[in-house]
């Protein structure tokens, strides 16, 4: 009955009935060449000047403040496909729905640097999640004027993969697997497929695939625990081609990265060189690099998945190894030719810390932005590998960067977990409000320990720390008259 009565929600707002998932396959592929064709286009791309600091056109930190959880702070922010929104998620367990002001299309150019010391407005929606949010992705093909494709769908610590409506807030499905006691379990990443119709969630050594358009406990299984490859652990990130290649990347907190075929998940290639676990995978525009980053990593991998012999950009290059259709594991020897090849890495500040840190590629496939615990955005050229400029955008961890799909925007995020050392408790925070401090002793160690109850007590920060910040770069038409007003 349960499953029924989700199926029945989905129907009255569904993606897709049988019919339209034609069209939508139609229109999928109207999109795809129409992408394709106008790529080689000079102007078809919106134009980033990077040689010029960017202005923050809007400011998001006082709605993240409130609430009992005076520890919260944003863990990441992703653009809609058509560009009319954003998506944050932060440790009070809500993601918070942004649209982006008509101002932003239309006169870009004439939009002023903003006041940080309030926000510039409030979130439209907001979807509270019962624990911590594991993952988040838009579907792919979203558009406002189509309000049945205005979804996105959340995965979070013991509950199912859930669906939501960008319009309503109300809950579209829920995708449910189940682990052999028949326990809900949860997933660590999710990814909808190229053209949208497959839903591929990462679990610990699985990867459970569900038909978008039937919600419930119906998935497809596929084992990441390859004896000739080794055990992937768990699945941390889902990447797919843009081409419509049928090629997939699934990183794994086993420092490895495996390649699959979409169709039957037949393993392709596992990479192994980065330095932490991994939480991010991302082909390239043109589906021949993948780029992959780490925790506790400091650099962001470039690997020509035409010829996966090592690593483009990087300091040093460890092995990979061919598996899948050749049945065979083969440790490669890299020639000293190919080795000195290797003149660039992609460095950001991040390897003191387990946080994920998220980059992106613009829309023309020709930079890659990145942030960093130093609060810098790192923007560099994928042509050469060569760092291009940066920018403070934040006085904490700019935890994620994110291009907007065809306007010169771009949105960051910052923040980070906080702990307060006794010492400098009374720096910390106001005599006023009250503290719980607890100690106790530990023989294992032979010392006291003390803890700070933070619920009892807000840290203070500035406004442009545990912010989200919309950032105009300037295109090439109004780069003289951005140079003249600085000047």
């Amino acid at each position: 009955m349960e499953e029924e009565k989700q199926h029945d929600i989905l129907e009255e707002g569904e993606i897709g009935t049988a019919v339209e998932e034609e069209e939508e396959q139609e229109k999928s592929n109207a999109i795809n060449g129409a992408s394709t064709e106008s790529f080689f286009e000079p102007h078809s791309w919106p134009v980033f000047r990077f040689d010029i600091p960017p202005r923050r056109t809007y400011h998001f930190s006082q709605q993240f403040r409130g609430g009992s959880n005076h520890q919260n702070f944003l863990k990441s922010v992703k653009w809609s496909p058509d560009g009319s929104s954003f998506l944050t998620s932060s440790d009070d367990q809500c993601l918070r729905l942004f649209y982006l002001p008509e101002d932003a299309y239309f006169n870009p150019g004439k939009l002023e640097e903003c006041q940080i010391s309030q926000d510039s407005y409030s979130s439209t929606l907001t979807v509270n999640e019962a624990e911590m949010i594991y993952d988040y992705c838009w579907y792919p093909y979203m558009s406002t004027l189509d309000p049945a494709t205005c979804v996105f769908v959340s995965t979070t610590r013991d509950h199912p993969i859930h669906l939501w409506d960008t319009i309503s807030g109300e809950l579209r499905g829920t995708y449910r697997a189940y682990d052999a006691m028949d326990e809900i379990t949860a997933a660590l990443s999710v990814s909808f497929n190229t053209c949208g119709a497959k839903l591929f969630a990462g679990y610990d050594k699985h990867i459970r695939v569900f038909d978008v358009h039937r919600p419930g406990r119906d998935f497809e299984q596929y084992s990441l625990a390859k004896v000739d490859a080794g055990s992937l652990g768990i699945a941390s990130s889902i990447a797919f081609s843009p081409t419509y290649s049928g090629m997939l990347a699934v990183g794994s907190y086993s420092q490895t990265t495996a390649l699959y075929a979409e169709t039957n998940m037949e393993l392709l290639y596992v990479l192994h060189g980065q330095m932490g676990g991994i939480t991010q995978v991302q082909f390239s525009k043109d589906g021949n690099y993948l780029y992959t980053g780490g925790r506790k990593d400091p650099y962001i991998l470039c690997w020509d998945i035409r010829n996966t012999v090592g690593v483009l950009y990087k300091k040093m290059v460890n092995h990979i190894r061919l598996v899948g259709s050749f049945k065979a594991k083969v440790p490669i020897t890299l020639p000293s030719v190919f080795t000195q090849q290797i003149l660039f890495r992609l460095y950001r500040s991040s390897e003191s810390t387990n946080q994920r840190i998220s980059f992106d590629i613009e829309p023309s496939g020709r930079h890659l932005g990145t942030g960093g615990q130093d609060g810098i955005v790192q923007i560099y050229d994928l042509q050469s590998g060569e760092w291009v400029s940066g920018f403070q955008a934040a006085s904490d961890t700019v935890n994620c960067f994110s291009f907007h799909p065809s306007v010169p925007l771009a949105a960051t995020s910052s923040g980070n977990r906080r702990f307060i050392m006794p010492g400098n408790v009374e720096d910390s925070y106001s005599l006023s409000v009250p503290m719980l401090i607890i100690s106790f002793g530990s023989q294992l160690m032979g010392s006291f320990v003390t803890l700070v109850a933070f619920g009892l007590a807000a840290i203070a920060i500035s406004d442009d720390e545990n912010c989200a910040s919309i950032w105009m770069f300037s295109g090439s038409r109004e780069a003289e008259d951005d140079l003249a007003k600085r000047e």
